[in-house]
């Protein structure tokens, strides 16, 4: 790896591409001994907080950020991108697939949050599939998958 900044040549980066490169870069500089699932998850939370300084003072913010200045989209996207690296890292070092893990997540919250409840005009019989699960049965959805996707954990035995 070079000092150089990559040319963006439009093209898709999948999680493994990203994986693959923190890899090559950790054992370049002999990191390993460093990055344990512990010291990876706080080094995580130290990146989320600077992520939530980008926002800190600035009240809501609609979509796009159409008044930030280009310096302070640029810095967004390098604490977005620190946040993802140390997730994609510390997934790796737990011996978890996160793209797989996320479709499984994004599954499991379609069976718990089916659209007929949130959307009233769509047809029943275009959520049989979601109502065919029996509320009762929470042996699909782990504890590790109990979060509402609001950062909110919630009980499954409503």
């Amino acid at each position: 790896m070079t000092g150089e900044v990559p040319k963006e040549d439009g093209g898709a980066v999948s999680l493994e591409d990203l994986r693959q490169k923190m890899v090559d870069f950790v054992k370049e500089r002999d990191w390993e001994k460093y990055h344990s699932p512990r010291n990876l998850l706080l080094a995580l939370v130290g990146e989320v907080g600077e992520l939530s300084e980008c926002f800190q003072w600035k009240g809501e913010v609609p979509k796009g950020l159409p008044d930030w200045k280009d310096e302070e989209k640029q810095h967004l996207g390098e604490e977005l991108s620190d946040v993802l690296l140390y997730l994609v890292q510390l997934s790796h070092y737990c011996g978890i697939d996160l793209g797989k893990a996320a479709l499984r997540k994004v599954h499991l919250n379609a069976i718990k949050h089916p659209v007929n409840r949130y959307i009233k005009s769509i047809p029943e019989e275009e959520n049989k599939k979601s109502d065919d699960v029996d509320d009762d049965d929470d042996s699909k959805i782990t504890n590790q998958d109990n979060n509402n996707g609001n950062g909110m954990t919630e009980n499954l035995q409503n």
